[in-house]
C-alpha cells in the first residue's frame, strides 16, 4: 500500500472514526472515567484479539464490559467463573434422548459474539483450557463434531490481582492467547465524585446500540489496509527481539532481570494493534508512537521476569519502558 493510498482511506477513517466516537459518548453515559481501558476494549473487537483485565474490585471492570457490548447490537454473554464450573457449562453438552434414541445439542453460553469471563482466576485448569480452542480456533468440540463459534467473537476476560485464596493462575499458554492485558487503577477525585453521584440514584441511564457486526468487520477491512512501512516493522521486530536478547540492543542489565522473553504472537499483535491504533486517531499509516502507545499492554503478559527482577521490587511494565527507552527508534 502506498501513501496515496492511505490518503483514500482517509473519509471512510473518519467516518468510521465518527462512529466510535457515539459508541465512547453511550458508553460515558454509565461508565464515568476509564477511556483508556474503553478504548482498549474497542481496540481488541477491531483487531479481532482477546483481552484479559486486571484490577481490585468496584473498578468498573465488569460495568464497562458489558455496557460496550450493550452499545453494540450483537450477542452477549456473561460467565462467573468458580471453582465448581465445569467444561460443559463453558461450551455444552449433547444430551440423550431415549424417545428419538439420538443426541440433543445444548450449546453452552460461550456462542455469542462478546464473552465475559468475570474472574477467570477463580476456575479450575479444565475450564479454562477449554477456553484455549475457542479462542484460538474460534470452534469448540462437543463429542466428536466441531462447531464454530460467531464472527466477531471475543473473549473479555477479569481477574483480581490481589486475592489468591481459591484462585487458580492462569496457563501460559492461555495468556499468551490473549492479544492485550490491561492493568486498570483508581479513578481520580473529580471522577470518584462524579461516580458517586451517578450511582447513588436508583435509576442508571441506558444505553442505545450505535454499532453492528457489520460495522466491526468493515472496520477490520479499513484497519487491515492500514499503511505499515518497513522501518516500522523492523522496529516492532527490534523491540520483541530485545526481550530475548537484550545484550544485542546494549540492554545487558536487562538479561538477569528476564527469565523468557515474548512470543512471536507479540510481534503478530503488536503490528496488528499499531494498525488499529493508527486507524482509531483518524491516520492512514502507523508511526513508532503507535507501537509505543499500545507495547505496554501487549507485551506485559509475555514476559517472565526472573527472580532476580522480583527481588529488586521490578515488573514486566518497568522492563518494557527500559526497552522502548533504549531501542533506537526509525
Amino acid at each position: 500500500m502506498t501513501t496515496a493510498t492511505a490518503k483514500e482511506l482517509a473519509p471512510e477513517i473518519e467516518t468510521h472514526s465518527l462512529t466510535l466516537q457515539k459508541l465512547r459518548d453511550e458508553v460515558g453515559k454509565v461508565i464515568v472515567g476509564q477511556s483508556y481501558m474503553i478504548d482498549r476494549i474497542l481496540m481488541a473487537l477491531i483487531a479481532d484479539g482477546h483481552i484479559l483485565v486486571e484490577g481490585i474490585p468496584g473498578l468498573a471492570k465488569t460495568t464497562a464490559i458489558k455496557t460496550v457490548a450493550d452499545a453494540i447490537k450483537t450477542g452477549f454473554s456473561r460467565i462467573q467463573f468458580t471453582p465448581d464450573l465445569l467444561p460443559a457449562d463453558l461450551i455444552g453438552t449433547e444430551i440423550y434422548r431415549p424417545q428419538s434414541t439420538d443426541f440433543l445439542l445444548k450449546k453452552g453460553p460461550i456462542f455469542t459474539n462478546l464473552l465475559l469471563a468475570d474472574e477467570i482466576n477463580r476456575a479450575p485448569a479444565k475450564v479454562q483450557s477449554a477456553l484455549l480452542e475457542a479462542m484460538q480456533e474460534r470452534q469448540v468440540t462437543i463429542g466428536e463434531t466441531t462447531h464454530k463459534l460467531p464472527d466477531p467473537f471475543l473473549v473479555l476476560a477479569t481477574q483480581n490481582p490481589i486475592e489468591q485464596e481459591g484462585t487458580y493462575p492462569l496457563p501460559e499458554a492461555q495468556v499468551d492467547r490473549f492479544m492485550l492485558k490491561l492493568r486498570v487503577g483508581y479513578p481520580d477525585k473529580p471522577q470518584e465524585k462524579e461516580i458517586m453521584r451517578r450511582m447513588a440514584k436508583r435509576e442508571r441511564p441506558g444505553v442505545e446500540p450505535v454499532l453492528t457486526p457489520e460495522d466491526i468487520k468493515r472496520m477490520r477491512q479499513v484497519a487491515d489496509a492500514i499503511y505499515l512501512d518497513e522501518k516500522v516493522e523492523d522496529y516492532i521486530v527490534d523491540v520483541v527481539f530485545a526481550t530475548r536478547e537484550p545484550a544485542l540492543y546494549n540492554l545487558d542489565k536487562l538479561t538477569r532481570l528476564i527469565e523468557y522473553g515474548a512470543s512471536p504472537r507479540a510481534t503478530i499483535f503488536l503490528a496488528q494493534t499499531a494498525k488499529v491504533q493508527a486507524f482509531m486517531a483518524g491516520r492512514g499509516y502507523v508511526t513508532p508512537q503507535d507501537v509505543k502507545t499500545v507495547g505496554p499492554d501487549v507485551l506485559r503478559h509475555r514476559i517472565l521476569i526472573s527472580y532476580e527482577a522480583e527481588a529488586q521490587d521490578l515488573t514486566s511494565d518497568d522492563i518494557i519502558q527500559e526497552i522502548f527507552n533504549t531501542v533506537d527508534v526509525p
